[in-house]
């Protein structure tokens, strides 16, 4: 049996071997770096290697470019793609990784460089180095260290395989997540991981029986048979308190063992889901709802569209209209009201005035003639209605300048009415629902039931509109609000 000193001067060793490892992949795509550069060179030039090398030492292979300035262009290529690739973990253990992400994070770090590299070019002035050159090089340097990747990886493979270089582990518990782990760790035999046992955690009542050959000790014995089994990792899957892990945590760094905490999974809600880093935090998603992107895209370019559209070939329309309202009444000729939008942020929502100025005012005179229920406020006979105002009620015309809402992205063509503070302040928790989504001109509501005084329903066909959205479906209602605007039905 090894001692705990040996035991630890070999886990320093280990360590030192791997940041040589680290080191000797940097070494190996710095000369990756020069040999591509070489070919393209010697490539576009059509000469040999001797006249070549020759021709870069007295600075006249370029066009009288000196051998420092090119020297400084491909340090630099080399140190960004070395920088790059640790940063995005290239020299991280392959087994960690999987084959494709691994060459797709290698091409973009090549790429990465390759436009620091094109970068440095243009500020320099350097219009004399042939850009095929550059472009060659980056191109070689791409496939070369995805070629030497992809043999390294099928070569560590194959001795992984034989068992060779293979890291020996133990789990602690034996619930469900442990056999979870273990289950998934055998399956994936290119993680190089081999199984050693479970680690009885005392108190922790598992829904999976671990036979007699697969508990192979306790805490107390753990890094005794951690030294026995030469294992390399300890993965710590049953929930304990903190001072234990803190204990086993100053054990495993005086043995010189890895030890890994497994996130809780939930009784197995979490199983197959991946780790996902918000900042440095890992985070397991439990559930993720569907958002369709694709569709919602397209509706806020039929927005645009729309709107600019309407705006474009009515804005005679809308500037007799303003003048219209000016000779008719005294006042501004645009009413702004504050509303509330998507997940109650507050904007500015623009009408033409269609009420005479202190309607605001006079608001708490007319509240007994309200023909609606709930916190819906509506009269038909308003008497604060200018006589204009009764006509642009009636096609919908004062709504017009809301298509400017529109193009800002506060208000959507089709969707839910956007409230009033004070009618918000009334809802239900339930009623909030409607404001899940951006609001609009028009929408189910006034298609269907614009002169229904049941707030209940004006609710219900919100709720409804958002839960069964389709780009379609807003079609429909905008051709459907065409009728009813040359219909006249608005009050």
């Amino acid at each position: 049996m090894i001692s705990a000193p040996e035991w630890a001067e070999t886990a320093v060793k280990s360590t030192r071997s791997a940041r040589g490892t680290v080191k000797l992949w940097m070494v190996v795509d710095g000369i990756t770096v020069l040999g591509a550069a070489v070919l393209a060179t010697l490539y576009e030039f059509h000469t040999g290697p001797v006249a070549g090398a020759r021709g870069f030492w007295h600075g006249t292979l370029i066009h009288g470019r000196s051998m420092g300035i090119l020297l400084a262009l491909l340090c630099g290529f080399t140190i960004s793609l070395i920088i790059t690739s640790r940063r995005l973990h290239l020299y991280t253990p392959t087994r960690l990784t999987g084959f494709l992400h691994e060459q797709r994070l290698s091409v973009q770090a090549c790429f990465t460089s390759g436009l620091l590299l094109t970068g440095a070019l243009y500020l320099v002035h350097a219009e004399d180095i042939p850009r095929s050159i550059v472009l060659i090089t980056v191109g070689l340097v791409t496939i070369s260290l995805s070629l030497r990747r992809l043999v390294y990886r099928v070569m560590i493979y194959r001795r992984f395989e034989r068992g060779v270089g293979t890291r020996n582990i133990l789990i602690v518990g034996t619930g469900p997540e442990a056999h979870a782990l273990r289950h998934h760790l055998e399956s994936i035999r290119n993680l190089g991981y081999t199984f050693k046992g479970f680690i009885d955690f005392p108190g922790i009542r598992s829904g999976f029986t671990a036979t007699s050959g697969d508990v192979v000790g306790t805490l107390d014995t753990m890094f005794q048979h951690a030294r026995k089994q030469f294992v390399d990792e300890i993965f710590f899957t049953a929930p304990c308190e903190r001072g234990i892990v803190q204990d086993v945590l100053a054990q495993a760094r005086a043995q010189g063992v890895d030890l890994r905490m497994v996130p809780e999974m939930y009784d197995g809600l979490a199983w197959n889901s991946s780790i996902e880093y918000i900042g440095q935090f890992p985070t397991i998603p439990l559930h993720c709802g569907h958002v369709p992107e694709l569709g919602l895209l397209l509706k806020r370019v039929v927005d645009i569209v729309f709107s600019s559209l309407v705006l474009i070939v009515l804005s005679p329309v809308l500037l007799a209209i303003a003048i219209a309202i000016k000779l008719d009444s005294s006042g501004p000729v645009l009413f702004f009201s504050e509303r509330i939008g998507k997940k109650g942020r507050v904007f500015r929502c623009t009408k033409f005035r269609t009420m005479v100025r202190d309607a605001e005012k006079r608001r708490a005179d007319v509240m007994h003639m309200n023909e609606r229920d709930g916190v819906l406020f509506k009269i038909s006979n308003d008497p604060r209605i200018t006589k204009l105002g009764r006509f642009l009620r009636k096609y919908s015309l004062d709504e017009l300048p809301q298509f400017f809402n529109v193009l800002r992205g506060d208000m959507s063509v089709v969707g839910p009415r956007p409230p009033i503070g004070s009618e918000v302040r009334e809802y239900k928790l339930s009623h909030l629902r409607r404001l899940d989504v951006t609001p609009g001109i028009t929408g189910l509501w006034q298609v269907q039931a614009r002169q229904d005084p049941s707030f209940d329903n004006y609710i219900s066909l919100d709720v409804a509109y958002i839960e069964n959205w389709s780009v379609w479906l807003d079609i429909k209602i905008i051709m459907r609000t065409i009728g009813v605007v040359f219909a006249g039905t608005g009050t």
